[in-house]
């Protein structure tokens, strides 16, 4: 795979800044928009490729929307395409976002601005709700299509250890296997369970060591998965080990990963001012699984009680301007640096959030392929996985906390029966709210 197919800089910032100032509805528009234009109309890329970039990308931490646009422009033009493209796919709801934050964080903004804001936060707990269970199924499937691998077989293969046998035949010599393999399977459910629960009990107990929790969910599974003695194989690093890309043990390689975190952890509550914005971009922009909805537990804790940045309703405003701007979900990121340090700290947030995203793709593009067929990243993605879906759906709970006001959970049930039960647009459902709120603003109801 080559990073050059000789499309010029020009047409890449054209077309991605449309794709930025255009692109409403998060990560699902995105990728529409994307594929629309790559391997529909313009046929830069092959249909196969594309779903090869999805799937990568997914893999990693971090904003997948964001990290597949910076992809695919790395495909026409290389790295200076890479960044070209990824520069014009942020900076138009960055703009937005950051022109919003001034007016609906105002110390004393006008009552509709003040009623928008509410209705538009009280939305937010039900917009968490739809993310957490539109992401359920998926992470539902590859735990059931990865149980097998406790045994050795390849992960990512998705072969399922229970369908090994037709269940139809009478054969008694298959009958054990079969029933190994649901064994096995269910297993593998439970520990899935186990990891939606801690991510969500996480949110709560956690705080700013969330990362961590999401991060040990991914290195148990990791573990159980493979083991540290194994038979040995031919030109393996030695007998009963698994050797990981760095030439040491798989398991070993993950401990010493998810270890060095935890002095950053620890000592990053100590610190303030720009530092600690840059933490929280950090942990935003690296260190995030599951999609862009998980930054919302993530940063909850450090804007309002950690730093205190923020209160509760104007995070809620927050999140709710990073789903009605276009471009990434990831844009709130650049609300709370504003709040901690105005524009400029907006900004810093912004790019010190979306540099990883950057440097994954320039760093390992090349090397996409190996990383989707890596056992050991759809292993520790296996665990981390359900525990950034159970924060998500845990964080619903601290968000709904935050409302004051009992028309605010009015508009909560309706923005919950409109994305949960009719299953209709984000955008739209916080759009509404927001206008429920001006309606309550206009007729003098109390505002948060």
């Amino acid at each position: 795979m080559t990073g050059d197919l000789s499309v010029g800089l020009g047409t890449v910032a054209r077309e991605w800044l449309r794709i930025g100032c255009i692109g409403f509805g998060g990560p699902p528009a995105h990728i529409t928009l994307l594929r629309r234009l790559c391997v529909e109309q313009r046929r830069w890329l092959s249909a196969e490729e594309f779903e090869d970039g999805v799937a990568t990308t997914n893999l990693l931490p971090g904003p997948a929307s964001t990290q597949l646009a910076i992809f695919c422009a790395w495909r026409l033009a290389g790295p200076v395409g890479a960044i070209v493209g990824g520069a014009c796919f942020i900076l138009p709801g960055l703009a937005a976002i950051l022109a919003l934050a001034v007016l609906f964080l105002a110390a004393h903004p006008p009552s509709w601005v003040a009623g928008a804001a509410g209705g538009a936060g009280a939305a937010v707990p039900a917009v968490a709700t739809a993310a957490a269970t539109g992401l359920m199924p998926a992470s539902w499937r590859r735990a059931r299509s990865s149980s097998g691998s406790a045994s050795g077989s390849d992960p990512a293969s998705g072969s399922d250890p229970g369908s090994g046998s037709d269940p139809g035949s009478g054969s008694s010599s298959r009958r054990p296997r079969r029933n190994l393999g649901w064994s096995r399977l269910g297993a593998a459910r439970w520990r899935w369970v186990g990891y939606l629960v801690a991510g969500g009990l996480a949110v709560g107990l956690a705080g700013t060591f969330l990362v961590l929790v999401l991060a040990g969910c991914g290195f148990i599974e990791f573990t159980v998965r493979w083991p540290r003695r194994r038979p040995a194989a031919p030109g393996s690093a030695g007998p009963g080990r698994d050797a990981g890309p760095d030439g040491a043990s798989g398991r070993d390689g993950a401990g010493r990963g998810l270890a060095a975190m935890l002095p950053l952890a620890l000592a990053a509550p100590a610190a303030g001012g720009l530092l600690a914005v840059v933490w929280v971009a950090l942990k935003v922009g690296a260190l995030s699984y599951g999609g862009g909805f998980v930054i919302i537990p993530l940063m909850q804790h450090d804007a309002v009680h950690t730093y205190h940045w923020m209160s509760g309703a104007q995070f809620l405003s927050a999140v709710a301007l990073g789903q009605v701007t276009p471009g990434p979900v990831v844009q709130t990121v650049a609300v709370v640096g504003f709040a901690a340090a105005g524009v400029g700290g907006g900004l810093l947030a912004s790019l010190v959030a979306f540099a990883p995203s950057f440097a994954f793709v320039l760093g390992g593009a090349p090397h996409f392929a190996a990383l989707r067929r890596d056992a050991r990243v759809q292993a520790f993605l296996t665990g981390a996985g359900p525990a950034a879906i159970g924060a998500i759906a845990g964080s619903t709970i601290p968000l709904g906390l935050e409302l004051s006001r009992l028309w605010q959970v009015g508009v909560l049930g309706l923005a919950a029966i409109w994305l949960l039960a009719l299953r209709k647009n984000v955008v739209a459902a916080i759009a509404g709210a927001a206008c429920l709120g001006v309606i309550a603003a206009l007729a003098c109801a109390p505002l948060p």
